[in-house]
């Protein structure tokens, strides 16, 4: 029997740890940092994807997991896709159709075919996929969950890694809070 038709056990998951914590906590800020070279309003599939990955890995990590599981993961769909996928199908049904039907049913569908197109760029590209903007709003919630471990001291930090931990997240929620506000007075 081949290994694909097994049925994949769950991942189990692990505890958090306070290295793994103040890992975390180093990560979450530079991550901010780097979110904030990038346009807020493009989608960047690097970073979809790095999200999706990361947000997988902390969903296993107790306590971090509960307070994760309905988060929903960011969508890597950009605009580019859904029209290339978009020119794809119109070109399938004008290809099949064209000897069917009469030349001025070939000329509609070739005029909206391209008023599709053009109407796919007036959509807002949070309308295919996750922004940077909603990548930072969702790594805010990440953090904001942190903190609040943090604050109830659930992994009992000693005095030093708390405060040390506790700067780098305030470092990451005001970076991420600072971004949030600038896209949306654009």
């Amino acid at each position: 029997m081949p290994t694909s038709d097994l049925p994949q056990a769950a991942p189990t998951p692990h505890p958090l740890t306070r290295k793994l914590f103040a890992e975390l906590s180093v990560e979450m800020r530079a991550w901010a940092v780097e979110l904030a070279r990038l346009d807020p309003r493009h989608i960047n599939l690097k970073e979809c994807h790095r999200f999706n990955a990361r947000l997988a890995e902390l969903r296993l990590l107790e306590p971090l997991g509960a307070h994760l599981r309905d988060m929903k993961p960011a969508r890597p769909v950009a605009r580019w896709q859904v029209v290339t996928l978009t020119l794809v199908a119109w070109a399938l049904v004008i290809l099949l159709l064209m000897n069917r039907v009469e030349r001025i049913w070939i000329t509609l569908m070739l005029n909206g075919a391209v008023l599709t197109l053009l109407a796919s760029y007036m959509v807002p590209a949070s309308v295919f996929g996750t922004t940077v903007e909603g990548l930072e709003g969702k790594l805010l919630r990440i953090v904001t969950t942190l903190e609040v471990m943090l604050v109830e001291n659930q992994l009992g930090l000693s005095e030093g890694a708390f405060f040390s931990v506790r700067e780098n997240l305030e470092a990451a929620r005001r970076e991420l809070r600072q971004q949030l506000d600038l896209a949306h007075r654009e």
